[in-house]
């Protein structure tokens, strides 16, 4: 549903990039976490200097943190609440473990068994002064090799798509180990121009009542 964040249209960045079996840790996804917010925050960083009128930089030490963890931490919250809580704290956070059952039989967000492996995975998340919340602008991961793919699959209960011809390549070995993910171009720009809508950076289709009660609070949609 279109909100303040949302757009019929998605447009993001997505990369993949091939890793070596050696490379399906949490010390090389962390490290290439850090890599992707020193880039945004070097931008941010740079058009501040270019229009003083930008005021809120982008924190480029990252927290790291499970979603268990939250959990433990704020059991009587929602992961939404959890998020909010944790990323005002620490401006930039990066909560890993997405897709998978936590202790009290929840998820805290959904990812698909056949995408990420869910013990190496996250969403990257900072904390947006113009809106006062949480604000997540990529979900990434090293991706499932054979043994997580069949663990997923069957917790799921989606065992049947070992049969498709994606899912046999990586089972067999035919696919190579990969890692990657997808940063949100409109939510980037909303962050680094410090955007309360993300109808102000990206032409889409809004309805009568958003436009004129966005109207009403001197925000122009394109």
């Amino acid at each position: 549903m279109p909100d303040n964040i949302h757009s019929v249209f998605v447009d993001q960045w997505d990369w993949e990039k091939v890793i070596s079996a050696d490379e399906r840790n949490f010390d090389f996804l962390f490290d290439t976490v850090k890599k992707i917010v020193k880039v945004l925050a070097n931008a941010k960083t740079t058009l501040m200097w270019m229009y003083p009128v930008l005021k809120n930089p982008i924190n480029e030490n990252v927290h790291f943190i499970s979603s268990q963890e939250l959990e433990d931490m704020y059991p009587d919250k929602t992961p939404k609440e959890r998020e909010n809580i944790v990323a005002k704290q620490y401006g930039t956070v990066f909560v890993t473990g997405i897709g998978g059952k936590l202790k009290s039989g929840e998820k805290h967000d959904g990812r698909a068994p056949d995408y990420d492996d869910w013990k190496l995975n996250g969403d990257l998340i900072v904390w947006n002064e113009v809106l006062q919340s949480a604000f997540e602008v990529s979900s990434m991961g090293i991706r499932v090799n054979a043994e997580s793919l069949r663990s997923q699959l069957k917790e799921s209960g989606n065992e049947e798509r070992e049969a498709l011809p994606f899912h046999k390549n990586i089972l067999d070995g035919t696919y190579p180990l990969t890692m990657g993910g997808g940063i949100g171009q409109s939510r980037i720009c909303m962050l680094i121009l410090e955007k309360a809508h993300i109808g102000e950076v990206q032409s889409s289709i809004w309805s009568d009542v958003m436009r004129e009660e966005c109207k009403k609070n001197g925000i122009n949609l394109l």
